[in-house]
């Protein structure tokens, strides 16, 4: 049976630190707390910031959950603007932002997203690397 943490926040920037706190104790509680967690908090930090960023719906909460399914760990953050959908392109050098995006696709190894209902869903999928020494999947799962 998979694992899940989710949660919400406040569509507000203040919040951000939030998620990121919240991803890193999931992770750390998994047994996850080598690279692959800095991957996932820092996609996660991308994927929250941009729908805290772009959603405009008004008084709007982001949902982060956060999935272990035996090797693969799923990221999905939704918000419900959900005519919004995220498009990656090319930033300038002298561009401060627009980059989470291609961030996350170089971390993950695979990004995307869906409309629902109500809402829209970016995910970001990563793979655990099970080594003999050392399994990232707890023995309870």
């Amino acid at each position: 049976m998979p694992a899940t943490e989710t949660f919400r926040i406040p569509k507000r920037r203040r919040h951000v630190p939030t998620a990121r706190q919240h991803i890193r104790k999931a992770l750390a509680d998994w047994g996850i707390t080598d690279e692959l967690a800095d991957a996932v908090v820092l996609s996660a930090n991308e994927l929250v910031t941009n729908a805290v960023t772009h959603c405009r719906t008004p008084y709007a909460q982001v949902r982060v959950a956060l999935t272990l399914d035996g090797p693969e760990l799923l990221l999905e953050v939704s918000d419900p603007d959900r005519d919004r959908l995220p498009q990656t392109h090319e930033s300038g050098p002298d561009e401060e932002g627009g980059r989470g995006l291609a961030l996350v696709a170089g971390l993950a190894d695979a990004w995307g997203h869906r409309q629902e209902t109500y809402a829209k869903c970016v995910w970001a999928r990563f793979t655990l690397a099970v080594t003999a020494e050392r399994a990232h999947v707890p023995a309870g799962l």
